[in-house]
């Protein structure tokens, strides 16, 4: 047998003609980590945590109640440890509740809002003004992540405004109008398909309104209260 016979002899064939590849996954560009499997430890916690917080009770008051010590009630709570039935048992009857409720969250809901054209709620948001009209375009339904997406319309009669000022960050996208807006001591124009991110924890919000009707998009994320 020659070189180049005993080459093509010991070449496995090629079987990937007609095989069926593995799926593969979908990925974006995002740098956002993959999505964990949710555990029967994570979903008790969640759950514990949301009826402690109906209960006005802060993790210490729960851990007391429960015979249990804080630190171990909040490894139960972020779902780091499993707990024993008893302890499980000791939290149910400090909340009043029986214990399956602690298992209620354990079979998995992912969020998601869907709201129809034109049917988003208008709203009086915090330190809104004469002529901005807020219409909240979805709502989270759980998870300590809060996410507010509004669509912002300034009528003629607006004025401006720049003492906007919350926890979190903001991503506006300009619609329609022409505006400068304020955020911290820099302004910004904003012509439609301009956006800007920013820290809302510094005062904002639109410094010159140069051509109205006026319609942006903002969307407010920041971290559910943990108390």
């Amino acid at each position: 047998m020659n070189r180049k016979a005993k080459s093509l002899a010991e070449t496995p064939p090629d079987m990937s003609q007609g095989a069926e590849e593995a799926p593969q996954r979908l990925l974006t560009l995002s740098n956002a980590p993959p999505s964990d499997a949710r555990t029967l430890e994570r979903a008790l916690g969640s759950q514990i945590r949301q009826l402690r917080r109906r209960h006005n009770l802060s993790v210490s008051d729960l851990a007391s109640a429960a015979q249990i010590s804080t630190g171990m009630m909040s490894k139960i709570e972020t779902g780091q440890i499993s707990a024993s039935l008893s302890s499980l048992q000791s939290i149910a009857a400090a909340l009043s509740v029986p214990m399956s409720a602690l298992f209620a969250a354990f079979e998995e809901q992912r969020d998601c809002s869907h709201v129809k054209a034109d049917q988003g709620v208008i709203i009086e948001r915090r330190g809104s003004k004469v002529g901005h009209i807020y219409q909240l375009l979805g709502h989270a339904l759980g998870g300590d992540i809060m996410v507010e997406p509004y669509l912002i319309t300034l009528q003629k009669e607006a004025e401006p405004y720049t003492a906007f000022q919350h926890a979190g960050r903001e991503f506006i996208y300009m619609l329609t109008g022409l505006v400068d807006y304020r955020h911290g001591d820099k302004v910004y124009r904003l012509a439609p398909g301009d956006s800007l991110l920013f820290d809302s924890g510094a005062m904002h919000g639109p410094e010159a309104l140069l051509e109205l009707p006026m319609t942006y998009l903002s969307i407010i994320v920041y971290q559910r209260d943990q108390t």
